[in-house]
């Protein structure tokens, strides 16, 4: 695979020396054939990760229409964790490493990881909903955007953009390509509209854990990063800020938010490599 020169600037656009910055994790990410037996799943799993998968896109489409202004985070949380059990799966989110939630829920300027409340969604509000769901051992993860009545143009434009830039760097999966070719497609769309990708926080491998070893930023240089191979499974996720991609973490240790307080979106979807190119699990 390419790789830059260790005195070079680095391609994630910190400013630092390739060598200071991201020159070892590329070095682990393209010895990933080496690991590839971890995140290469059997044709048996794969049937397990997508009926999980399919769950979880079903818990989203029941979510349309009942998401409205006067509805409480909380009752989203409820509406999912009841919608889960009754379909014989559970929430990965609740309990996970102390999370007290089954869902997240992140209104405007929240990145990620929202903990559902008692405030009432507002008319105008941007939210995201990310669902994971365990089904029989397996994990399906997306998330989704959802508008509260009347949106302001910039907000509406903006969940538009995150959502093209999910699209754009789900084409770019299939066998051959690098991890960075998708990173890429995603921060020159985001960029070209003057908004920005959140570093901190990276799609991931998914299917038999919730996160599994494989990291897939949404940003970076083409030719870079580990190279795709069919069969794997992994979450591409792209937050996307209005202004500037530096966050904050809020007192309650989960809670993401945009460090100048612009709007924040993200849409997500879990993929799996194909032969030929791409499936999207949870569509």
């Amino acid at each position: 695979m390419q790789r830059l020169p260790r005195n070079a600037p680095c391609w994630c656009g910190s400013g630092k020396k390739y060598k200071q910055c991201h020159l070892q994790s590329d070095l682990r990410q393209q010895r990933a054939p080496a690991r590839a037996a971890t995140l290469v799943k059997t044709p048996e799993q794969i049937e397990g990760i997508r009926a999980s998968c399919q769950l979880t896109r079903d818990i989203l489409d029941r979510l349309e229409g009942r998401i409205a202004a006067g509805v409480t985070t909380n009752e989203i949380d409820r509406w999912v964790y009841e919608d889960t059990v009754a379909h014989g799966g559970r929430p990965a989110d609740l309990g996970y490493r102390g999370y007290p939630k089954s869902v997240c829920t992140s209104i405007n300027n929240v990145i990620v990881h929202g903990i559902p409340d008692e405030t009432p969604l507002r008319d105008g509000d941007i939210l995201n909903v990310d669902v994971t769901t365990v089904l029989g051992g397996y994990y399906g993860d997306s998330s989704r955007m959802y508008l509260i009545g009347e949106v302001a143009p910039e907000a509406r434009r903006l969940v538009e953009v995150t959502r093209q830039c999910l699209n754009l760097g789900i084409a770019q999966v299939k066998p051959g390509n690098a991890i960075g070719d998708i990173g890429h497609a995603i921060q020159q769309h985001a960029e070209s509209y003057g908004y920005s990708v959140v570093r901190d926080f990276v799609g991931h491998g998914t299917g038999l854990e919730f996160h599994e070893g494989l990291q897939i930023p949404h940003y970076g240089r083409p030719g870079t990063g580990g190279v795709l191979v069919p069969n794997m499974t992994f979450t591409i996720e792209p937050m996307i800020n209005a202004g500037r991609y530096e966050i904050k973490i809020l007192d309650d240790g989960w809670t993401a938010v945009t460090a100048d307080g612009s709007l924040s979106a993200q849409w997500e979807h879990t993929v799996r490599v194909t032969e030929d190119g791409v499936e999207v699990l949870t569509a």
